[in-house]
C-alpha cells in the first residue's frame, strides 16, 4: 500500500510541477509581449513628444513675431506707410511719378 501511494504521490508530485512549470512559461512569455508592446508604445510617445515641443517652439516664435508687428503697427512709421499704400497719400513735397 504504501509503495502505491508512493507512486502516486510520486505522480501527482510531477504533474504539479508540470502544471506550475506550465503557468510560469505562459506568464513569462506575456510579460515578453507585453514589454515589447510597451517599448514600442515608449517610442511612439517620445516621437510624439519631440513633435510636440517643435510645435511649441513654432508657436512661441510666432508669438514673438507677432508681439513685434503689434509693436510696428503702433509707430508712426507704420501709420505712414499705410496711408501712402492704401490711400495715396504723400509727404509735403514728394513728386509722385506715375508709370504709363
Amino acid at each position: 500500500m504504501r509503495r502505491k501511494a508512493k507512486i502516486r504521490n510520486n505522480r501527482q508530485s510531477k504533474y504539479g510541477m508540470f502544471l506550475v512549470s506550465t503557468v510560469v512559461l505562459i506568464l513569462l512569455v506575456v510579460v515578453s509581449i507585453k514589454s515589447v508592446e510597451l517599448r514600442e508604445t515608449r517610442q511612439q510617445y517620445r516621437e510624439k513628444e519631440e513633435r510636440l515641443l517643435v510645435q511649441i517652439q513654432e508657436q512661441e516664435d510666432r508669438a514673438k513675431e507677432l508681439e513685434e508687428f503689434k509693436k510696428y503697427t503702433q509707430t508712426k512709421a507704420f501709420a505712414e506707410e499705410m496711408a501712402k499704400d492704401n490711400l495715396g497719400l504723400v509727404k509735403e513735397g514728394e513728386i509722385i511719378f506715375k508709370a504709363e
